[in-house]
C-alpha cells in the first residue's frame, strides 16, 4: 500500500485529508510539526508527501527547500493562500503541484494519485527494462534510462519534473505544445487555468541549460501559442 506523509498543523484538516485518501486505498501518516516532518520524510518509505504551507516553527517553503535536498518523490504542497507569488514560490523550490484549500476529496485523490503514478512510470520504478536512449543536440545530452542531463559535457542537476518537462519537448522536437497541454502531459491533470507551474519549470530548465537564459537556445517560447524544443 502506498504511503503519504501529511505534514498539517491542524489536526481536523489533517485527519480529513487522511480520510480521504485512506478511503481511496492509500495509507497516511500524520505529523504536525515542521521540523519532526522533515525527520519524519527523510526516514523514507513515502511514495509522496502532502505538505502544508503555513506552519509553526518552520514553514512549508522551507520543508520543502530541505526535503529537497535529499528526496525527488512528489510533494504536493497545500495551503488556503491563493496568491500567485506563493504557488511559484513553492513550484520554484521543487513542489510538484500547489493545492489551494478548500478542496474537494475527488481532486485531493486523483492529484495524489497522479504524481505517484507519473513518479513510478518516470522513474522506472521495478521495471528492469527500460530502452538505453540518449538524446543529443548541439552539446545538450538527454540520458533517458538514466535521467541525466549534461551540458556541453557538464552535468546538470534536474528536480523529476524538470526532466520530465525537457524530455518531452525534446521527443517532440520543433511542435509547440501550449501551456495545458505541457501541464496535462507532464502533470497528468486539466490546468484548470494553473499553467504558471509550467511557466516556473521553464524558466528553472533555461537556467540550468541554456547559456543565455534571456535568448534560449533549446526551448524557445512562441508568443501567444507556448513552448517548443528546437532540434
Amino acid at each position: 500500500m502506498k504511503k503519504i506523509l501529511i505534514i498539517e498543523d491542524d489536526r481536523k484538516i489533517a485527519e480529513l485529508e487522511r480520510d480521504y485518501l485512506e478511503a481511496d486505498g492509500l495509507e497516511a501518516d500524520i505529523v504536525g510539526d515542521g521540523e519532526e516532518g522533515v525527520r519524519r520524510a527523510l526516514e523514507g518509505g513515502w511514495a509522496l508527501i502532502l505538505l502544508d504551507l503555513m506552519l509553526p516553527g518552520c514553514d512549508g517553503f522551507a520543508i520543502c527547500r530541505r526535503i529537497r535536498q535529499k528526496l525527488d518523490i512528489p510533494v504536493l504542497m497545500v495551503s488556503a493562500r491563493r496568491d500567485d507569488v506563493d504557488k511559484i514560490r513553492g513550484l520554484g523550490l521543487g513542489a510538484d503541484d500547489y493545492l489551494v484549500k478548500p478542496f474537494s476529496p475527488s481532486e485531493l485523490t486523483a492529484r495524489v494519485k497522479a504524481h505517484i503514478a507519473r513518479y513510478e512510470r518516470l522513474t522506472g520504478t521495478g521495471s528492469f527494462d527500460a530502452p538505453r536512449h540518449v538524446i543529443t543536440t548541439e552539446g545538450l545530452e538527454i540520458d533517458v534510462a538514466a535521467r541525466r542531463v549534461f551540458v556541453h559535457g557538464r552535468e546538470v542537476a534536474l528536480t523529476n519534473k524538470e526532466f520530465d518537462l525537457l524530455l518531452f519537448l525534446a521527443q517532440n522536437p520543433n511542435i509547440v505544445f501550449s501551456k495545458d497541454t505541457l501541464f496535462s502531459r507532464i502533470w497528468g491533470l486539466d490546468s484548470l487555468g494553473e499553467t504558471s507551474t509550467v511557466t516556473v519549470h521553464i524558466n528553472r530548465l533555461r537556467e540550468k541549460i541554456e547559456e543565455d537564459s534571456a535568448s534560449p537556445r533549446y526551448i524557445e517560447t512562441v508568443w501567444g501559442a507556448g513552448y517548443r524544443f528546437r532540434a
